[in-house]
């Protein structure tokens, strides 16, 4: 038993000075720059929205993307994400000013990460914290906790796919989110599903919901015109 216990301090010193090498803001450099490669793109999005309230249908929209956050979004109606949410950009995390420092490696999904607590500086964001769990292998960020001020906690999930044999962009995104601290807007064209989950929501019985994004027929770095982004998305 004395053997496994010191086995195991060995380990918890090894990881900690294994962190403590690591420079947080050069990972989140190179996450960026990796970004950075994807001038452009247009690709087809499917959304699942899973809020127990709500009955919806999967919805279709099409998104365009521009350096550095030019987005143009056509959908069909649909109003739950903001466009933030449609297009994820770690630059949204990292463009303005924060403390960063490694809190631990972890291995999620079989890939192993590098964890960094990003702390934003002064009153801009609403994000108080951001928990980042980084694939350094490809610079990829693989999972976001953030706590904000309006809309309480929030989770993010991706998985990738390669592109073009160059750029690694989402498959799939999961947000998972306090369902009490989000303002659905009237008539979005979902339904409640009865009288009694009506009174759920009334009473601001803390639930979380789920909104669940897959993206395909990526094409990367056409060469968007930004008249492009001068239109109005339809809602």
């Amino acid at each position: 038993m004395k053997n496994l216990f010191l086995v195991l301090l060995i380990l918890i010193g090894i990881n900690a000075a294994y962190s403590q090498s690591k420079n947080p803001d050069e990972i989140l450099k190179r996450v960026t720059e990796t970004f950075e490669m994807i001038k452009d793109y247009e690709v087809d999005v499917l959304i699942n929205v899973n809020v127990k309230f709500l009955k919806m249908p999967d919805r279709k929209a099409k998104i365009f993307y521009k350096q550095p956050d030019k987005i143009f979004v056509e959908s069909e109606g649909f109003a739950l994400l903001p466009k933030q949410g449609l297009n994820f950009s770690p630059l949204t995390f990292l463009q303005t000013a924060h403390t960063a420092l490694i809190d631990r490696v972890e291995e999620l999904n079989r890939i192993n990460t590098t964890v960094i607590k990003v702390i934003p500086i002064g009153n801009k964001s609403d994000i108080i914290l951001s928990t980042l769990w980084i694939d350094e292998s490809r610079n990829l960020i693989m999972k976001i906790e953030s706590s904000t001020k309006p809309d309480g906690s929030i989770v993010i999930e991706f998985q990738y796919s390669k592109i073009d044999d160059n750029f690694y962009l989402p498959s799939t995104i999961v947000f998972t989110f306090d369902v009490d601290k989000v303002y659905f807007p009237t008539g979005i064209t979902g339904e409640m599903n009865s009288e009694s989950e009506k009174k759920d929501k009334k009473n601001d019985i803390a639930k979380q919901g789920k909104v669940t994004i897959t993206y395909s027929n990526y094409k990367v770095n056409q060469g968007l015109s930004d008249e492009l982004f001068k239109k109005e998305s339809p809602n």
